[in-house]
């Protein structure tokens, strides 16, 4: 019984840690993704292509026209961008709206040349439709900002070349240069941004690239992210732009971390299921051991149903114990694991191992385990209540 409840305790508490460690995760990158890329991107101009059919009908020589789609003709960028931001900020869910002008550059100082790509932004609208505030490790938002020719840059952008602010370095688009300085220096965690993307003021990066008018997307933020799915089809009904939300852009990571969750869980799952096959044998021996017992309280009168319940409530009150006990010690184990150092950069950026603390994860593990254990006291019990007192002193009980 002992070792039964040990199992129990255990695989509760290692099932709440894989959980509360993949969702962890898998919310930091999400919170990455949307901090730097939007909840929402607005892009490339969409128009309905349709086909006319004419039908003939003979009984009065009439004729009926009508059409369908036919597919999309697709132009790149966003066309009348104010007008595009006017009627996405209808939408309640919307919290604001940014343009951003990207194209690939070249970037030089005296020690190195390196690619890149560069983001004009609107500087003062970008901030609330990303985390780009929160994100800079060295120099200063507000020399940026107040910098018609400042710059920021990423974090690995900046060590390959060895960057610091103040510092200018020169962007070519094609073979024309354009001295800027850097003001800012951010890191997002997600390494191929914080590689190749320097943001600069809308203004600027038109006149880099000779567009002066353009826009490549509108980025998005919104009150309730998980929505964006849901809010797309209505917006590209009122902008005549593809929405492309943030779920559809990260689908195969978010699609990563969902296996990685459910074979985690999966894994840690068989220690709760040894640990009900542990119950089953433990009732299953008592029962042998205790066929006498059995049939004297069925002799005084108890029914089948009570002495089902016997053994029901023995399980019952193990699991419940386990299951406390199993609580606590994955408690315990989140706590002590999410103190840990740990430096990841790659896809966002952490210095300690991520957890969520989320009590649907303890809910899930004590369901789960009392399904398990319970189903394993069924048998053995309704075992015991099919012995009787007859059975037993005739030694044919089985």
């Amino acid at each position: 019984m002992i070792m039964s409840l040990t199992g129990i305790v255990l695989g509760v508490a290692l099932f709440i840690l894989a959980l509360s460690m993949t969702t962890g995760f898998e919310q930091l990158f999400i919170k990455t993704v949307l901090g730097a890329n939007g909840a929402v991107r607005v892009q490339d101009k969409f128009q309905e292509n349709l086909v006319s059919y004419q039908i003939s009908q003979q009984e009065t020589g009439n004729q009926f026209e009508f059409g369908r789609a036919a597919g999309r003709k697709y132009r790149p960028g966003v066309e009348h961008a104010d007008k595009v931001i006017e009627g996405i900020m209808e939408f309640k869910n919307v919290i604001a709206a940014s343009k951003v002008l990207r194209g690939g550059v070249e970037v030089s100082n005296n020690f190195k040349e390196e690619p890149g790509q560069l983001y004009g932004i609107e500087k003062d609208t970008h901030l609330l439709v990303s985390d780009l505030e929160e994100q800079i490790v060295f120099g200063s938002l507000l020399e940026f900002q107040r910098n018609p020719t400042g710059v920021m840059i990423g974090s690995v952008l900046a060590d390959r070349m060895l960057l610091e602010p103040g510092e200018s370095i020169i962007i070519s688009e094609a073979n024309e240069p354009y001295r800027f300085i850097v003001e800012a220096i951010y890191e997002t965690g997600y390494r191929e941004i914080d590689r190749e993307r320097i943001f600069v003021d809308i203004n600027q990066a038109r006149t880099v690239f000779k567009r002066p008018h353009e826009t490549s997307y509108v980025q998005v933020s919104l009150f309730d992210p998980e929505k964006a799915d849901d809010d797309r089809f209505m917006m590209e009904a009122v902008v005549q732009h593809i929405v492309a939300p943030w779920q559809e852009r990260e689908k195969v990571w978010l699609q990563f971390f969902k296996a990685l969750r459910v074979i985690s869980s999966a894994s840690l799952l068989s220690i709760i299921i040894i640990a009900g096959l542990g119950m089953y044998s433990t009732l299953a021996i008592i029962v042998m051991e205790k066929t006498r017992e059995i049939s004297i309280l069925r002799s005084m009168g108890y029914t089948r149903k009570d002495v089902t319940n016997i053994f029901i409530w023995q399980g019952f009150i193990v699991t419940l114990i386990g299951i406390g006990f199993g609580w606590l010690t994955g408690a315990f184990l989140t706590y002590t694991i999410s103190r840990i150092p740990i430096r990841i950069r790659g896809i966002f950026s952490t210095d300690t191992f991520v957890v969520d603390w989320s009590f649907s994860h303890y809910l899930l593990a004590a369901v789960i385990a009392f399904f398990i254990v319970m189903t394993a006291c069924i048998l053995p019990a309704r075992r015991a209540s099919r012995l009787e007192p007859a059975d037993v002193v005739r030694g044919t009980s089985g």
